[in-house]
């Protein structure tokens, strides 16, 4: 389990539930961590300090009953190698990243008895100094298993879960739960970012309704055709949110957009755009939304040199 904004977040509740939690982290942040503990601010102005226990990927011993894996995409090829020597005949994996591609990747390596499906919803992210800053009050962990034997029972993987300061429950059915949130996740983080804006002001533009309902329209065709038609309460969600004309909400895809960070467009929107195009379904929107991220990402991997502006 990492440290950062939804790692550390869940990592320091269960700490304060009494769980015994390692944190896996490079040496830079291990040392911080000895130092200052896990921080915590929290939406109501508090500042909680979690001393917690750092270890780094070469400490790792295959002893452990659970691996709680949340990084973000373009992170998963190092992290899968950092926590490999955790990984003992025993062990299970619990990602909570976005959208469903690291499944494949997880059960490649380790196997579908080792690996579970999850979904985190929680409204945090990193500040300057490393602390965590809670934006919203919002903290839920889903997770279930994807074989009928895996090798940890559900019931022992929620009893390391649940009772802490957030909710935790076993899904019945770990993959539509995943599609769900990937659904409303992809049509908020794609329209937020093709219009740099968060989705009331997008709204209230003109056409803007219109646009962010056919956004999700085209994820929820997506999931549907892949067999996972998305429910009655994600669409209640979208409804509420994706619809919204009031409040400045947008996701950590946006915020990374906006502040120069690398951003997970492949993972959460093109992978979509993929597997709509494998079943037949168009998505305009999605794939503009997708050039776009990777134009973006592009531009930061390889800056342009600068070069005069013709008049």
């Amino acid at each position: 389990m990492g440290a950062g904004a939804v790692g550390g977040y869940f990592g320091a509740r269960l700490v304060q539930a009494g769980r015994d939690v390692d944190f896996l982290v490079r040496p830079p942040r291990a040392e911080l961590l000895r130092e200052r503990g896990l921080n915590l601010r929290t939406v109501d102005g508090a500042t909680e300090r979690i001393p917690v226990r750092p270890v780094t990927a070469d400490l790792l011993r295959p002893e452990y009953d659970l691996v709680v894996l949340a990084v973000k995409s373009y992170g998963l090829e190092g992290a899968v190698a950092d926590l490999t020597p955790a990984m003992g005949p025993n062990t299970v994996v619990v990602p909570f990243l976005n959208g469903m591609r690291h499944l494949d990747v997880l059960v490649d390596r380790f196997g579908l008895d080792r690996v579970y499906g999850g979904v985190s919803m929680v409204m945090t992210r990193l500040g300057d100094s490393g602390e965590i800053i809670e934006v919203g009050k919002m903290g839920e962990l889903v997770y279930g298993p994807l074989s009928r034997t895996p090798v940890l029972a559900p019931e022992q993987v929620h009893k390391a879960l649940h009772g802490a300061a957030f909710t935790a429950r076993t899904a019945e059915d770990i993959r539509q739960e995943m599609w769900d949130k990937w659904v409303f996740l992809a049509s908020l983080g794609a329209a937020t970012c093709l219009m740099r804006a968060p989705i009331g002001r997008v709204n209230r533009a003109p056409g803007g309704s219109e646009f962010s309902a056919a956004m999700f329209a085209e994820a929820m065709a997506v999931a549907t055709a892949a067999g996972y038609p998305p429910g009655e309460r994600i669409r209640a969600l979208a409804d509420r949110i994706i619809g919204d004309t009031e409040r400045e909400t947008s996701t950590s895809m946006y915020w990374d957009l906006t502040h120069d960070n690398p951003v997970e467009g492949d993972h959460i929107v093109g992978d979509l755009v993929a597997r709509g195009r494998e079943l037949g379904v168009p998505t305009p929107l999605l794939s503009l939304a997708h050039t776009h991220l990777s134009v973006y990402t592009a531009g930061r991997e390889n800056p342009p040199a600068t070069a005069p502006v013709t008049p």
